[in-house]
């Protein structure tokens, strides 16, 4: 049984499943070819998904979702919510002269299994998932029957709740909570690192509260609706802006948290999806905190990885089995699309040049295999460079468009991380919070000593792990600066022609693709 499953509307995605294998074969994201962020599927994204299958699959899966009009609310499939069986649709579809197996849930269930499937324990294990993002803000329990029970909603719309900070302090926004920059998540996360908590005012407790209290109804937040807050329009780099930052993302964990210690009290393992699972400083209070056995986030816990999640929900329910074999390195292959490259010069790959190079201060796309799953670089669509100088971070910044200061990520040899940063053992989807314990790696360092890192073994990640050990060999340290490979709001580079245009219209020294390092 094979398993083709669309997850429609944002961040829109295509998965195929080898169901009696219990395999992801693959999870093709429509962003994934410098398409904009979160776009919905395209046709290029289905005709790729259809090489996998030299016939038609058993299965079709839809993963729910709705969108709110001005009039209406449109549905696809299933909808959004609903964690039971009777939020699911089953049945049969006819799909080019054949009649399929057809099944689609809700949203809410496609994050709840995703996150199960992918993770490392056993089927049967009882866990704990949290779901938040940009409606969910609820914890529920998986049993050892696979029925989902849901715990309670802590927050409403954590994820909105959270990014309108940054939305209410900037001058340049104007609107409510439905019409949010993507990036202001990620952003009010970088300001909250400039903070202190301890420093804040009254305004600023009186502002937390309102937020956190307010109705997730129709309409929800309005900018205008704080047009008297002293916060209103104060600017994203003001130091008291920042103060308020920091405290306002502790008051959002510490409502789940508080939630967390007195209901879920039976030490199980915690499941983490939605959107806020990409915020690394709340998944690290998660792991020390001492409340589960263990802590798992997937690297697509955003809507990425819904397809994902609902062709794992129609497995469970044809075959009784809900776990998956995957590897982050699922989605598109690049495509070498042989144009002409003026003012480039070839040469067979050779790391050790490569390395030498990125020591010398180079900065370098690196491409290799198949593109990532979810947002993070792991090294296939990878910005590098070395990470010993704050002149290099700037760099790197300037080529991404982001501002000097925004923290640039370190990549790490497994073997070593524990010598550069407060961290032992795995972090390898770049989901976590370390410490940075090394003064030479000033590139990656934050402004308050903190990094985001991913460490690689050679079982993960063989090229990246050798050219780590030879820049190891090089520079006496197995750590380099990365970040994505894209256009500015746009999702990964995944063709030649791209890589060439981005590499010369920023200014990027050379780039690796496939066998060959290409240098300017």
């Amino acid at each position: 049984m094979k398993i083709l499953s669309f997850k429609s509307g944002h961040d829109g995605a295509v998965a195929g499943i080898d169901a009696p294998k219990e395999h992801l074969m693959f999870s093709y994201e429509a962003e994934k070819d410098s398409l904009p962020r979160n776009s919905p599927i395209d046709p290029n994204t289905l005709i790729d998904a259809g090489l996998w299958f030299n016939e038609l699959p058993d299965v079709l899966a839809l993963s729910g979702w709705s969108t709110r009009g001005e009039n209406h609310t449109a549905i696809s499939g299933a909808g959004s919510f609903g964690i039971d069986e009777s939020s699911a649709i089953v049945g049969t579809k006819n799909f080019f002269g054949k009649r399929l197996d057809y099944y689609s849930s809700s949203h809410e269930r496609s994050l709840i299994w995703a996150t199960y499937a992918m993770s490392p324990f056993e089927q049967g294990e009882p866990c704990y998932v949290l779901v938040w993002e940009d409606a969910l803000g609820d914890f529920y329990e998986i049993d050892r029957d696979l029925i989902i029970h849901h715990k309670g909603r802590v927050l409403a719309a954590p994820g909105r709740r959270f990014s309108f900070l940054y939305a209410l302090a900037d001058p340049a926004f104007s609107g409510t909570s439905e019409t949010l920059g993507k990036d202001f998540s990620s952003k009010l996360q970088s300001a909250s690192a400039h903070g202190d908590a301890r420093a804040i005012d009254g305004d600023a407790q009186g502002l937390i509260d309102a937020l956190l209290n307010n109705s997730a109804d129709s309409g929800f937040l309005h900018k205008d609706t704080f047009r008297g807050s002293p916060y209103h329009n104060v600017g994203v780099t003001s130091p008291r802006f920042q103060n308020l930052a920091a405290k306002y993302s502790d008051a959002v964990f510490s409502r789940f948290h508080d939630f967390a210690k007195t209901n879920l009290t039976k030490h199980y393992p915690l499941l983490i999806s939605g959107e806020c699972g990409l915020n690394y400083r709340w998944n690290t209070r998660w792991r020390d905190s001492g409340l589960f056995r263990d802590v798992f986030i997937p690297p697509c816990t955003n809507d990425s990885g819904c397809a994902i999640g609902t062709a794992v929900d129609a497995m469970r329910h044809f075959t009784g089995r809900a776990k998956l074999d995957w590897t982050v390195y699922a989605g598109q292959p690049f495509n070498d699309d042989r144009i002409d490259m003026e003012g480039v010069t070839s040469r067979e790959l050779n790391l050790s040049e490569v390395a030498a190079a990125l020591y010398d201060g180079m900065v370098i796309g690196w491409v290799m295999g198949n593109c990532e799953i979810g947002p993070r670089a792991l090294g296939n669509r990878s910005i590098l460079a070395a990470p010993f100088s704050t002149e290099t971070r700037d760099r790197v910044n300037k080529i991404k468009g982001r501002a000097g200061l925004a923290p640039v990520s370190p990549v790490c040899l497994e073997e070593d991380v524990s010598k550069h940063f407060d961290w032992s053992g795995p972090s390898p989807h770049m989901l976590h919070f370390q410490q940075v314990t090394d003064p030479r790696l000033k590139a990656v360092n934050h402004v308050d000593g903190s990094a985001r890192v991913q460490t690689v073994t050679k079982d993960q990640n063989a090229m990246l792990h050798d050219l780590l050990t030879e820049f190891k060999a090089t520079s006496g340290v197995g750590v380099l600066c990365n970040t994505s490979l894209n256009f500015k709001r746009s999702g990964f580079i995944n063709k030649t022609s791209d890589l060439y245009k981005f590499a010369r219209s920023v200014g990027l020294d050379g780039f690796v693709a496939g066998r060959s390092f290409y240098r300017f």
